[in-house]
């Protein structure tokens, strides 16, 4: 059992005995609220799943989920009153750590396209087009347990970005020579900048040429303007650190994404492997102290 202190707490339940209290949820959310069919929501695998479900302090059912044993993480359910309050994120705790334990050495699931950021701050990153299910707009998404992930695309770079920047704790490094338009740009990467500049702690930028993201109005830098204390760009001059090829961001939580070339997004990412996060820490911070503050950011007004 996963206790919390937000007044809920997480466990795994047998699907027979538990049947009575998945309803409770699962038929509120998917039948009710959405509109799947009755005859949809419940199939051949539910039986031979793991099923974990959130119960409130006085034990009503308030979410679920289910482990298939095709690897499929799904029905992830949270009644209404619960939503944004964590349920979702313990319950997926709970399902990795599960998962973990059952040696599974990847995993995958179909979610809601507004839930894709949900799903990649926990190292989900997504896979292939997106497709109809009960109606419905999903996308694939997968997770390798213990080890890297692979970043093909613009929509990957997205995910694996929200997922470094959603496990830092007081840091996040980016090293960027263009502040790669089409990704530190979307508003979802902008949306969660902003609350961990906000909430939690540094974000530093280190670039190769400050005028490109100031002539596209990089909203980046309208964000470092109402956030000097907490975000900084530094710009590399010297002639050794500006042959360096790669990018990355990292942070102190032991999350990398890290680009061979910097040009292109392909690369590879992970959430929990504190040793590349540290290499890429290390690496970044001599070239930081080397760097030019990049004043006139400063005074652009946008």
């Amino acid at each position: 059992m996963s206790e919390t202190a937000s007044g809920f707490h997480v466990e795994r339940i047998e699907y027979e005995s538990g049947l009575p209290a998945l309803r409770a949820v699962r038929e509120v959310v998917f039948v009710q609220e959405q509109g799947v069919p009755l005859e949809l929501e419940w199939d051949e695998l539910d039986p031979a799943s793991h099923h974990v479900i959130a119960r409130d302090s006085a034990g009503t059912p308030i979410a679920t989920a289910r482990l298939t044993p095709e690897r499929h993480i799904g029905r992830m359910a949270v009644l209404s009153p619960w939503r944004g309050r964590g349920v979702g994120d313990a319950m997926l705790r709970t399902l990795l750590e599960l998962a973990g334990d059952l040696d599974w050495d990847k995993l995958s699931l179909h979610a809601q396209v507004h839930a894709i950021p949900f799903y990649a701050r926990h190292g989900f990153l997504p896979t292939g087009p997106r497709f109809e299910e009960a109606g419905i707009d999903h996308q694939m998404m997968t997770l390798h347990l213990c080890a890297s992930n692979p970043v093909g695309d613009r929509a990957g770079a997205i995910a694996a970005t929200l997922g470094v920047i959603a496990t830092a704790r007081r840091q996040l490094l980016i090293y960027s020579p263009e502040l790669d338009p089409g990704v530190l740009d979307a508003p979802e990467i902008i949306t969660a900048l902003r609350g961990f500049a906000i909430d939690k702690g540094e974000i530093r930028i280190l670039l190769h040429d400050p005028a490109a993201p100031q002539r596209d109005q990089s909203p980046l830098i309208g964000l470092h303007q109402r956030l000097p204390s907490t975000i900084a760009f530094r710009a590399v001059e010297e002639p050794f650190d500006r042959s360096y090829a790669s990018a990355y961001t990292c942070n102190d939580g032991g999350g990398y994404y890290f680009r061979p070339m910097a040009s292109r997004l392909e690369g590879d990412t992970r959430l929990d492997d504190r040793s590349r996060a540290r290499h890429l820490l290390n690496l970044f911070s001599p070239v930081w102290e080397r760097a030019r503050p990049c004043s006139e950011y400063r005074a652009l007004g946008i």
